[in-house]
């Protein structure tokens, strides 16, 4: 088993930054790659980002490439989001994931974090 703890999470304005951590504990969790995903009222779970086990390979969302950077620490079982020039559209409830493969799609993924919201105010 992976428990995944995402914090991070809060009100900014629009233009603003945040930093997601998604620290994760049990199974040796350098083997598996890290996405996180975002899910605002109404709508379905999106993909944001991933990352490979190693950290050497990330891959973006259209929407967020170029402002939202995703990185690992596998010293400190820990995953990062690090968004910048934020929009009201990123306003969403984020979410990070655990899986044997790197994927776009949640069903690919085997464990979640609980969650965290992030408000982006215009």
């Amino acid at each position: 088993q992976v428990q995944l703890v995402e914090s991070g999470g809060g009100l900014v304005q629009a233009g603003g930054s945040l930093r997601l951590s998604c620290a994760a504990s049990g199974r040796t969790t350098s083997m598996y790659a890290m996405g996180w995903f975002r899910q605002a009222p109404g709508k379905e779970r999106d993909f944001v980002a991933v990352v490979s086990p190693s950290g050497s390979s990330t891959y973006y969302a259209d929407s967020v490439k170029g402002r939202f950077t995703i990185s690992r620490d596998n010293a400190k079982n820990t995953v990062y989001l690090q968004m910048n020039s934020l929009k009201p559209e990123d306003s969403a409830i984020y979410y990070c994931a655990a899986g044997t493969i790197g994927s776009m799609r949640p069903g690919q993924y085997n464990y979640w974090g609980q969650e965290t919201q992030v408000t982006v105010s215009s």
